[in-house]
């Protein structure tokens, strides 16, 4: 039964679920929506006026891949300036504690990390690092923005509106003017973010990870998706057949609340400090 309303009743039943431990999280864009980061379903959400990227669009068409840079150009500073919030927070508090013992998280912000996180299986990569699908040469993306600023001194577009994996809507005029730079250790070696585009796999050996992860843990915490997509649900359904609790928190539905032991319809930002708070009384919690 998903719980509206006041919190407290079901933080309650939450922390009996949590506070045990061996507790995987599996997390989504909503986690990072109080960093400044929207997503796509929640109350946040934004509606895309173009289709996302695909990696079949963004390697066989030079227009397309140059639209992408462009607006990934701009985006990128968004997801670069944000900051973990009391979510990502609390999270890093439940692992140092020992309560949490891995996180499978979808988002490509990096913002687990930046709370304190340790032990994060980044599913659909970081936005923060770039790859060349020429050599395979995998660098920072602070060096790529430099070389993208040098190569456009002029290039002044405005964000109309920022998506969740660093896209920005962009008008045409900005994205016509914009040029891009290809692998500076190979000749004309297509550079890529290190993320997963849609039509892409999830690496395999990331994704066994990420089972093996689920499969030992004794309660999988969802906080912040919609799971709408396979990727992401996959390790909920996983979790479901082997009879592992699933605790659901996320703003709105989810496709698979009828699995759940637990759903709470809350903010993050005030379930989860809350919920430390009170594994804290049982536990042996680092004070914040």
């Amino acid at each position: 039964m998903r719980q509206h309303g006041s919190v407290s009743e079901p933080i309650d039943a939450l922390t009996e679920l949590v506070g045990t431990g061996d507790v995987v999280v599996l997390s989504g864009a909503g986690l990072s929506t109080e960093s400044g980061i929207p997503d796509y379903r929640g109350p946040s959400g934004v509606a895309r006026r173009h289709t996302p990227m695909t990696y079949q669009t963004f390697t066989g068409d030079p227009d397309a891949r140059r639209r992408y840079w462009a607006r990934s150009h701009l985006g990128w500073r968004t997801i670069a300036r944000a900051a973990p919030n009391a979510g990502h927070r609390a999270v890093a508090d439940l692992e140092r504690a020992g309560v949490v013992t891995g996180i499978v998280t979808q988002n490509v912000d990096g913002l687990h990390q930046a709370g304190g996180a340790r032990s994060v299986v980044e599913l659909h990569g970081n936005l923060d690092r770039v790859v060349c699908l020429g050599c395979g040469a995998a660098g920072p993306r602070e060096e790529l923005d430099g070389r993208l600023r040098a190569a456009n001194p002029e290039f002044a577009g405005r964000a109309l509106a920022v998506n969740p994996d660093g896209d920005v809507e962009l008008g045409d005029d900005d994205v016509a003017r914009f040029r891009t730079v290809d692998c500076a250790g190979c000749a004309g070696g297509m550079l890529k973010p290190d993320v997963v585009f849609f039509g892409e796999t999830v690496p395999p050996g990331r994704v066994r990870d990420c089972f093996e992860l689920v499969e030992r843990a004794r309660l999988l915490l969802v906080l912040g998706s919609s799971l709408t997509v396979m990727s992401g649900r996959r390790f909920v359904i996983r979790a479901d057949r082997l009879g592992i609790p699933v605790a659901i928190v996320n703003q709105g539905p989810t496709r698979s609340d009828g699995c759940a032991t637990l759903t709470v319809d809350a903010p993050l930002g005030t379930v989860l400090p809350e919920l430390v708070r009170r594994v804290g009384a049982t536990a042996c919690l680092p004070g914040r």
